[in-house]
């Protein structure tokens, strides 16, 4: 077999074969294959897109590149839990104590943040000593014990979708349906889940922008865990508004805390009831309804919050910062934005109060860039509520106050206020089942 009639299968449309996509993922992980090569498969996939079923073997063979884990050991059916990323989006750490406190178990592997959307396992290592370099041990002790355990992504899983996504980077193919799509379910399949849920947010502060490509996309996942054997649920969300009033990583696991007390903003109060229910639904403890009264339930009685507190714990965290962060942190310097004008306050790009977030120290635009854990955006204000002139929209935290005016000049540019309110935004667009 040759690389040739591979590129040259693919820039015809044609669909490639079972033989063919296991010969180059072999050749790709051996180093045998040239990058130039590579990146003109990688082009030809841009530009014609695969079949169903090539998708369904690519992603796969992506899938066994590397090691795959085994959750046996872990009680019960394990749902996994994955959001292709947005702002503001501290969704995990909020719903696996809700899981926990209704019975359920959540083991994840996350990863770490890179541009303006944040990673859950930076949110989870601003907490003093907590560890997110867990054994596999430990990692399955602890969502035994505990109910809940995540830890950092191994870099022998999918070792193909690294070396792909690395030339994917710089050769102009990262948005593309297919490829998008065997990136995230070959780590979910190699991740030893029995079941996946998966957020796809959409809107101009997540990757797709459009509820069109945003569905592409959740239908392309859908199909590939169901090919693969695994139900497989996608939700469409929201991203044209942060999720919740704080993005940065402590002030998000802050926000974390007080939503699992039963005090957090609406929205994410929501989005985390409805994965918390559907993922126990799918684990088969009951009903949707049934589990959606279970998952209020943990909120009102203290139980999640219970679960929180002990899961940070179990890995290391000294949760007195999320009430008193300077027992570890200095107190970092602020800035406020408030309103030029009356009116009611809309945002006319997420991305930017994202931006902004990584102006400020919150986020990273290179892998080696070192994260300010008390940087971030605390909102005053919500979207479509009714402001005055100089009244404060929002709070801009960074240690180091030379960032401040970058991220309000970013900030002033994300917000603005309207004459009339907004008209009302659903949060979940959609769901995809197969």
């Amino acid at each position: 077999m040759r690389m040739y009639d591979i590129l040259e299968d693919k820039a015809a449309g044609r669909a490639l074969t079972e033989a063919q996509i296991h010969w180059f993922m072999d050749g790709l992980c051996a180093g045998t294959i040239p990058d130039y090569q590579t990146s003109a498969l990688l082009m030809a996939i841009f530009l014609n897109g695969m079949a169903e079923d090539e998708l369904a073997v690519w992603t796969d063979a992506m899938a066994r590149s590397g090691d795959t884990v085994d959750l046996s050991a872990i009680a019960g059916v394990k749902v996994d839990k994955h959001s292709t990323g947005g702002i503001g989006d501290k969704t995990t750490v909020i719903l696996g104590p809700i899981v926990a406190a209704c019975g359920g178990r959540l083991a994840k592997m996350s990863g770490r943040g890179l541009g303006f959307s944040g990673g859950t396992i930076d949110k989870l290592e601003s907490i003093p000593g907590l560890r997110t370099d867990l054994s596999r041990a430990e990692f399955v002790r602890l969502a035994n014990e505990v109910g809940v355990a995540v830890t950092g992504q191994t870099a022998d899983v999918a070792v193909a979708d690294k070396k792909l996504y690395a030339l994917r980077d710089v050769t102009a193919t990262v948005n593309s349906i297919p490829l998008i799509a065997s990136s995230i379910m070959s780590k979910k399949l190699a991740s030893g889940s029995d079941k996946i849920l998966l957020d796809v947010k959409v809107g101009s502060g997540a990757f797709m922008k459009t509820a069109g490509d945003g569905r592409a996309l959740a239908r392309a996942m859908v199909d590939i865990g169901r090919r693969s054997g695994k139900e497989t649920v996608a939700i469409l969300t929201n991203m044209d508004r942060p999720l919740g009033r704080c993005v940065g990583n402590l002030a998000e696991m802050q926000e974390a805390y007080r939503t699992l007390q039963g005090c957090g903003p609406a929205d994410l109060t929501e989005l985390c009831l409805w994965l918390a229910a559907k993922m126990l639904a799918m684990a088969g403890r009951g009903s949707f309804d049934d589990c959606r009264v279970r998952a209020e339930r943990s909120l009102r009685d203290g139980s999640a919050a219970e679960k929180f507190l002990a899961f940070l714990a179990a890995q290391g965290g000294d949760t007195r910062v999320l009430e008193h962060p300077e027992t570890h942190y200095a107190a970092p310097q602020e800035r406020v934005v408030t309103a030029e004008r009356a009116g009611y306050l809309a945002v006319a790009s997420a991305e930017d109060i994202g931006k902004a977030s990584v102006a400020l120290g919150a986020g990273r635009l290179t892998k080696e860039d070192a994260i300010d854990f008390t940087a971030g955006v605390i909102f005053e204000a919500s979207p479509g509520e009714a402001v005055s002139a100089g009244q404060p929209l929002c709070r801009l935290l960074a240690a180091d106050g030379s960032r401040l005016a970058e991220g309000e000049a970013l900030l002033r540019r994300a917000l603005r206020v309207d004459a009339a309110p907004p008209a009302p935004e659903p949060l979940i667009l959609d769901v995809v089942e197969a």
